[in-house]
């Protein structure tokens, strides 16, 4: 008696639960859970599911929108399942709109029947109850089952679970009702959100008009403009892929002066006949058009479309022409290979209204440039002042190659004296000899030569034929580089030559300016590159380097490093010039070419130095000299030219 009084406790608990959960909750699937819980609290209630008819769908169809189950997988939440007399026993409960128990005899007795009876597994005892709305007509059913046998449903479990069923169909009633009204509020809420976003289309297309405007009174054209003009579009329609083509009436040709693809990184063709292409399609109809992927293959297929240019793979495709009044400028088109970006007439309008505008902007800037041209024309008249800037530049050459004679002198005294010491040692050497054999014949003629002074006098010989020997070859090395450099900076004339021997040659012809320095100068620079180029040039721009770190680099007795590093890139040399001297800052370096700068105005700089290496770098080798330096951080020059010149120095 006690049990069953707490069962009936629960039972109540359950009843009080079901309407508390249905005025809290918004979710049918939360409600049927707590359902769920409860029902196992009276009974075994391990396998529970509820199938409801969709409220807005046909009426013979089902969703399973709770499914617990030991045995058998859940169907999708989103699934419909037909209701089939005679198909199963759920289908038999909303169907005939009554409650069904059944064991696991009688529903195999029925499968054997009928072979489509059951779908799933057959339990060894199954339940189930019909759900009704307020006219009393079938929701759904909701179903209890098990597969074990010690668990069946009794009299007293059935009418409970057929009295639970209806307070669950009063809460479902509610809940269908709240989300009708849910979807009501989502229906609204979509208008409102639709209404909200073609006003701000329409703010966007006012914005975009007005920054139109004010880029047509302010650019010039080029780049700038048309990458302007892309992201205004694209503000307003998809436009990922975006081309600009303008209309040449006078060669009937197009050119492409914009274009942005994902598939294609430059436009097939830059500059096309008239007639060719989508583009010329726009043109000779002078109307937006909007494509779509069998819309264009359609059109190439009629031979409307003649040689299209560049891929046709398209999803969705607009095009719009640059219209004032007849006069054509141009088209702009937009395509996407997206099939989930697809463009509607709205956004074929927006590009139409947005391309006539762009028609009136490439109006007014070519009105502004016939303007400039006018003036430019008037600007002519200063040719006077033209022509004094030219004798400037006449005069200030004749000075760069009065330095480079000057340069050149320099070399040759700095040259003569180094090769006054080997020569001075020889003459040393011979004048020894002559009198130690003047002294050697005396002996002789005497009778007092012995064999020990005979040897004395070998030996005397020998080491003075050595030193002899040492020195002019020295001198004669000294002398051949000199020469080949001197005739090389006073000549212009290609020549083939080793690069690692020539700057050997030119760093030797530096010895004397680095004499008595504590500078060292390492270089490297593979054996095998041979060049064809100017190398009195690069002979000057060596010199120059090296002079202008030992005068403006290195203060008086200051130990320091020269490093010159060569390298090949494909055709090209790289020198990289270094020292670690004290550098220069920003300001100076701005100016370091610059003719007559220098940082020894008054001690022997002319600040014509590192102008002629820039001049000789960019002319007659034909390559780009960089610079980067900063205070007591050294200076480093960077420079690229061609192995092979076959240009003509100026």
């Amino acid at each position: 008696m006690e049990s069953r009084l707490a069962r009936l406790e629960a039972v109540q608990a359950m009843l009080l639960e079901i309407g508390q959960k249905a005025s809290s909750c918004t979710d049918i699937s939360e409600f049927l859970q707590a359902v769920h819980a409860g029902l196992g609290r009276i009974m075994y209630a391990a396998n529970y599911f509820v199938a409801l008819s969709d409220p807005d769908g046909p009426v013979n169809q089902v969703r399973f929108v709770y499914f617990v189950d030991e045995v058998d997988d859940p169907p999708g939440r989103d699934d419909l399942f037909e209701l089939v007399e005679g198909e199963s026993p759920t289908a038999a409960v909303i169907i005939n709109d009554r409650s069904m128990v059944m064991t696991a005899a009688e529903h195999q007795a029925r499968r054997q029947h009928n072979a489509g009876f059951g779908i799933g597994t057959i339990a060894e005892h199954w339940m189930g109850c019909p759900l009704h709305d307020l006219n009393h007509q079938v929701l759904g059913a909701m179903v209890m089952q098990s597969y074990d046998k010690e668990h069946t449903y009794s009299a007293e479990d059935q009418a409970l679970f057929a009295q639970i069923a209806n307070h669950v169909s009063s809460a479902l009633q509610g809940l269908r009702s709240m989300d009708r009204l849910e979807r009501a509020v989502q229906e609204r809420t979509a208008l409102l959100a639709h209404e909200v976003a073609e006003r701000r289309r329409a703010e966007n297309i006012q914005r975009a008009l007005y920054e139109l405007a004010n880029l047509s009174a302010t650019a010039t054209g080029g780049s700038r403009l048309n990458m302007r003009l892309h992201q205004i579009i694209s503000e307003l329609v998809p436009a990922q892929n975006f081309l600009m083509a303008l209309y040449h009436p006078d060669t009937q040709e197009i050119s492409i002066p914009y274009f942005v693809d994902e598939k294609d990184e430059q436009a097939p063709v830059k500059r096309f006949d008239f007639g060719l292409g989508m583009s010329s399609y726009i043109l000779q109809r002078k109307q937006a058009q909007m494509l779509d992927r069998a819309g264009l293959e359609a059109l190439i297929a009629s031979g409307e479309l003649k040689q299209p240019l560049g891929s046709i793979d398209i999803a969705s495709w607009m095009g719009a022409p640059m219209l004032l009044g007849d006069t054509a400028y141009g088209v702009i088109i937009v395509q996407s290979y997206d099939d989930k970006v697809m463009y509607s007439k709205a956004d074929l309008d927006i590009l139409a209204f947005m391309a006539s505008h762009v028609a009136v902007a490439i109006a007014r800037m070519r009105a502004d440039r016939e303007i400039r041209r006018a003036k430019e024309a008037l600007e002519e008249q200063n040719a006077a002042l033209e022509a004094a800037l030219e004798s400037l530049k006449e005069a200030q050459g004749e000075l760069v190659r009065q330095e480079k004679l000057a340069s050149l002198g320099r070399l040759v005294a700095g040259v003569a004296h180094e090769i006054n010491t080997p020569l001075g040692i020889c003459v040393t050497a011979t004048s020894h000899l002559v009198e130690e054999l003047r002294l050697t014949r005396e002996d002789l003629a005497s009778g007092t030569l012995d064999e020990e002074g005979l040897q004395q006098f070998f030996g005397i010989v020998d080491q003075s034929l050595r030193i002899m020997t040492t020195n002019t070859q020295r001198a004669a090395a000294l002398v051949r580089s000199f020469k080949q450099v001197a005739v090389d900076q006073s000549a212009d004339d290609i020549r083939s030559f080793n690069l690692r021997r020539y700057l050997d040659e030119v760093l030797l012809s530096l010895q004397p300016k680095l004499k008595g320095k504590p500078v060292t100068l390492e270089i490297e620079c593979p054996e095998q590159i041979n060049m064809a180029s100017f190398p009195g040039a690069l002979s000057q721009v060596v010199t120059n380097m090296v002079v202008n770190s030992l005068v403006h680099g290195f203060e008086q007795g200051e130990p320091g490093v020269i490093r010159i590093n060569v390298a090949v890139d494909g055709d090209l040399i790289e020198l990289n010039y270094s020292d670690d001297g004290i550098g220069m800052d920003s300001a100076a370096l701005a100016q370091l070419f610059d003719p007559f700068y220098t940082t020894k105005r008054g001690t022997g700089g002319s600040g014509l130095g590192a102008h002629i290496l820039y001049n000789l770098v960019t002319g007659a080798l034909g390559g780009t000299v960089k610079v980067l330096s900063s205070p007591g951080l050294g200076l480093h020059y960077k420079l690229r030219f061609p192995k092979i010149q076959r240009k003509v120095a100026a």
